[in-house]
């Protein structure tokens, strides 16, 4: 029996054991960190202003809806939020994405092109300010076939638009207030709005 076993057989097996071991202890500890995440506190991170259910013309004589408008010290974030528990199937082309939680199988439209819209609805506004867009899938989706171009997590957006340098943020943000102003301006919050006001402590 000791024939099949290696010659220093504590020391063949020390090396995958701790990197397991490492391994089982990251995963416990981000998802504790992750579950104390939530949309809210990333928002707040990366926020300097945010307006919550505004309505703004659309550029094309009607109206279009925007859950959150976020000013970064990157510009101005439009922010989709999906809810979907369960592996999702997407792609940029496909018109309806599938989501599977369980026994369950059901489609949605697929956000990018109403997002684009928005995203163009807010540059018609504040023309001289960067805008982007992204659709944060929230409570445990999991994509088996890849993410698309804006679809990101909650981690991702903090990483991408959260800014360390204030003074270079303060900077930023004073050049994007007139701008930011305008949106005000153009806004409609009768439907739901409410506009939380964050300012830097710089």
């Amino acid at each position: 029996m000791n024939d099949l076993l290696p010659a220093d057989f504590p020391g063949a097996y020390a090396l995958p054991l701790l990197l397991i071991v490492l391994l089982l202890i990251w995963l416990v500890v981000r998802g504790r960190r992750d579950r104390g995440r939530t949309l809210a506190n990333v928002l707040d991170a990366i926020a300097f202003e945010r307006i919550e259910h505004m309505v703004i013309p659309d550029g094309d004589q009607g109206e279009i809806q925007i859950d959150h408008l976020v000013l970064t010290a990157q510009g101005l974030l439009i922010i989709v939020v999906n809810v979907v528990i369960g592996a999702v199937f997407v792609s940029d082309m496909m018109q309806e994405w599938t989501g599977i939680a369980r026994d369950r199988r059901f489609t949605f439209a697929n956000p990018q092109p109403a997002l684009y819209d928005r995203i163009a609805a807010v540059r018609e506004i504040v023309r001289e300010v960067p805008v982007a867009g992204r659709i944060v899938f929230i409570d445990g989706a999991s994509f088996t076939k890849g993410v698309p171009g804006l679809v990101t997590t909650l981690d991702e957006l903090l990483d991408e638009f959260g800014e360390e340098d204030k003074a270079a943020a303060k900077v930023n943000i004073d050049a994007f207030l007139p701008h930011w102003e305008l949106i005000h301006e153009k806004a409609d919050f009768s439907v739901k709005g409410q506009m939380n006001r964050k300012r830097p402590k710089l």
